[in-house]
């Protein structure tokens, strides 16, 4: 098994109550830097888009910025929503991050569920799995180095990754449809829950390859953790934060009448303290709790969810530099 995991994350929602998105920003790179340097694995982006409150719309842009800040930390773009985009300025975007990252990327690509988004970009949901299918084709032949056509227009991209497109590029998604589409592609795997991970394994080797990267999650751990020697300070603080995040993503799940959102229902200050989702521990609790982190999967931290403030953030980011190398010498 891999060392315990850690994750950092940044969904740079600026609700109005919370910190202004010009200092979101500013502090995220301030963070992704420090992330780095007090041997943080990876960083997470995510993509939304005509959020109130500011989603992070452009993941692979902050990702660059964060690139040029960091040197040893992974990024995880996910999921990017790939029916709404271009494919062709996908690859490129993807071709270009990994240059500047040297090879530090991965890409998770998602069908997305939010019919508004979709409505922005004119791009019909009942659609989005054709265009998943079509687009992740399009992006590896593009990738691979090839010059072809597609529904009748040129495609060709250059820069090319230094990276095979397989090792950069996962499919996400918490349905069996999803493993299948991956292990169809020979791309890695996200899944939003862990029984998928034998069904991704079972049809990459029918298929004749090994499975490649993928991440797993941990249902016993919370979804979002803040460190603090004052857990019931912090929880006052962040407490609005969190579940503005909730109650907004409970909204998007609302619109899909067969959502499996986690979030769908969590419409009340008791459902988020009973959903586990967010969790306020100190340093001995994180330690406590690193045998709850299975194989590929890790603790995610948020300092800066929902608008939270920097300051608060950077608390529990200084408290995860100590508790590093604790989590480090958990045996495994």
């Amino acid at each position: 098994m891999t060392p315990i995991q850690t994750t950092v994350s940044f969904d740079m929602r600026a609700p109005a109550f919370g910190t202004p998105a010009r200092e979101l920003y500013a502090a995220a790179l301030d963070m992704a830097a420090f992330a780095d340097e007090i041997g943080v694995d990876r960083i997470g982006l995510m993509e939304h888009h005509g959020s109130e409150d500011g989603y992070l719309p452009q993941p692979f842009t902050l990702a660059a910025a964060m690139a040029a800040r960091t040197k040893r930390l992974k990024f995880i773009l996910g999921a990017v929503i790939l029916p709404l985009h271009d494919p062709v300025e996908i690859a490129e975007q993807i071709a270009i991050l990994d240059l500047v990252s040297d090879g530090r990327a991965q890409v998770i690509f998602g069908a997305g569920y939010v019919k508004a988004e979709f409505d922005i970009f004119g791009v019909a949901l009942a659609d989005r799995a054709r265009l998943l299918d079509e687009k992740i084709a399009i992006i590896l032949r593009a990738l691979h180095g090839e010059r072809f056509e597609a529904r009748g227009r040129p495609v060709f991209v250059r820069p090319l990754p230094s990276r095979r497109p397989e090792d950069i590029i996962l499919v996400g998604g918490g349905v069996p449809a999803s493993a299948r589409r991956a292990a169809r592609f020979g791309v890695g795997f996200g899944p939003m829950r862990a029984d998928l991970i034998p069904i991704y394994e079972e049809e990459c080797r029918k298929a004749g390859r090994e499975p490649g990267a993928y991440h797993r999650p941990c249902h016993r751990l919370p979804g979002i953790i803040m460190l603090s020697d004052d857990p019931e300070r912090t929880w006052a603080i962040l407490e609005p934060h969190a579940f503005h995040v909730v109650a907004e993503y409970a909204k998007w799940a609302a619109q899909e009448p067969n959502s499996n959102s986690p979030f769908k229902g969590l419409t009340t200050l008791a459902a988020l303290r009973a959903s586990g989702m967010f969790a306020v521990w100190t340093a001995d609790e994180l330690v406590a709790n690193a045998d709850k982190v299975e194989d590929r999967g890790t603790f995610v931290f948020q300092p800066l969810v929902g608008g939270f403030p920097p300051a608060e953030g950077w608390r529990s980011l200084e408290m995860l530099k100590r508790a590093i190398p604790r989590l480090k010498a958990v045996p495994r």
